[in-house]
């Protein structure tokens, strides 16, 4: 064989060599990606959520594995429930063994008012104030007995059930509604019934105003003051938390007095300070901590210092005080109102024309706000009559009266202090 020969058979040899070295590593590489996707495999498989462990029945979405026990316990859940539907197609529904505790009863509903309507509104504000726990609608069924106007909502869990008797005072179509359990309500076993939602939802004043160090009693109220004008005179000090203007349960009206409850319990003492006492029509209010052993130290903050009203564009000390010829009007004007020439000279004339049918009057002062400067007395209304008797005619007459849809405050006011213009 020539060398010509022997290096061609050479050069092949390596050739081949190479070839099957190659074909070797591409196998490597194929086994070692298969055993990698075998390995990924097996990790989603193992990360995959079980379909059976732990998944609660059909209506029991929202208790806890213990609170389920409880409830087995006592016998309200039977020992084998089998499901008519497949879990996934029901991720929230109402059971009958839980209905009990998933109803709710609403009174004082709107005259005329559907069940769909009532199903629509409370399934809106659920949304809205973020007590809605899942998608969908928390409301399933509405029931309304025209008769006696009120009616009966059932929702889809227990746990949306408690966080909607947060709702109970909230305006629909002009009327409050009072939201409560009913009657025949038992909180099932392994489950608190206290209320999840402590600060007021939406501005929402409840109905119910409990027992507490803060409650108040506002007695010697006129009977021609219905909630809104009651409630517009309280909240002048500050956000109500809870009111209840006690009625006559045969005729409707005003017995004379209501309970009350702030949001911030440091604005409690200034209210029974800036209202006991005050002048509403011919009768005195009357305000004081309902609780007895509380009343002796709300007597102590009555005698401190005057406490200032905070009424919009208002700062004004807050008691009738001795009569004198000049009468302060409150809680009737606005700054933005004061601002519009227009509206301020038909504001005026209103008030004029008003107060001369009580006695003469000699000059009224509306004090109106100017950029950058602090104008004192800023959102009152002054006005001078001739004699005391004219301004007290004037203030038991106009005290509680409505002003633009304002409940008006009233105080005598220091004749020196307004002929200098010190407001």
């Amino acid at each position: 064989m020539s060398d010509r020969e022997r290096e061609r058979r050479d050069r092949r040899y390596r050739s081949r060599s190479r070839e099957r070295r190659r074909s070797r590593s591409r196998e490597r590489e194929v086994r070692r990606k298969s055993r990698s996707r075998d390995r990924g495999s097996k990790s989603s498989r193992r990360r995959k959520p079980s379909l059976y462990w732990d998944v609660p029945p059909p209506g029991f979405e929202h208790i806890t594995p213990l609170q389920y026990k409880a409830m087995q316990a006592a016998g309200q859940i039977p020992a084998n429930i089998v499901a008519d539907t497949p879990q996934a197609a029901v991720p929230v529904v109402g059971s009958t063994i839980t209905r009990q505790a998933r109803r709710l009863y609403v009174g004082n509903i709107p005259f005329g008012v559907t069940e769909e309507e009532m199903m629509e509104f409370f399934n809106q504000q659920m949304h809205l104030s973020g007590l809605a726990q899942a998608a969908g609608n928390p409301v399933l069924a509405c029931q309304i007995n025209l008769d006696k106007n009120f009616a009966f909502l059932e929702f889809r869990s227990i746990d949306e059930t408690t966080q909607a008797m947060a709702f109970d005072g909230i305006n629909f179509k002009g009327q409050s509604l009072k939201i409560r359990r009913p009657h025949d309500y038992q909180p099932m076993p392994g489950m608190t019934d206290s209320m999840p939602v402590s600060t007021p939802v939406l501005g929402v004043i409840s109905t119910v105003v409990p027992d507490s160090p803060h409650k108040i009693f506002i007695g010697g109220l006129p009977n021609y003051l219905n909630e809104d004008q009651v409630k517009e005179l309280l909240l002048s000090f500050g956000q109500l938390k809870a009111f209840n203007l006690v009625k006559d349960a045969a005729t409707g009206l005003s017995k004379g007095y209501a309970f009350a409850e702030y949001v911030e319990y440091a604005i409690t003492d200034q209210a029974i300070a800036g209202l006991n006492g005050m002048q509403l029509g011919d009768k005195k209010l009357i305000v004081q901590r309902a609780s007895v052993g509380a009343k002796n130290s709300a007597t102590g903050v009555g005698q401190s210092a005057p406490v200032q009203i905070q009424v919009p564009g208002l700062s004004i000390v807050g008691a009738s005080g001795p009569a004198t010829e000049v009468l302060c009007l409150l809680n009737m004007v606005t700054t933005d109102e004061l601002k519009d020439e227009e509206e301020y000279d038909d504001i005026l004339e209103d008030i004029k024309e008003e107060c001369n049918k009580y006695g003469v009057v000699r000059s009224i002062e509306i004090p109106r706000p100017i950029e950058g400067v602090d104008v004192p007395g800023c959102g009152k209304v002054f006005v001078e009559f001739n004699s005391v008797m004219d301004c007290q005619h004037a203030q038991q007459a106009l005290t509680g009266r409505k002003f633009s849809d304002r409940v008006v405050v009233t105080s005598y006011f220091d004749p020196d202090k307004y002929h200098h213009r010190e407001f």
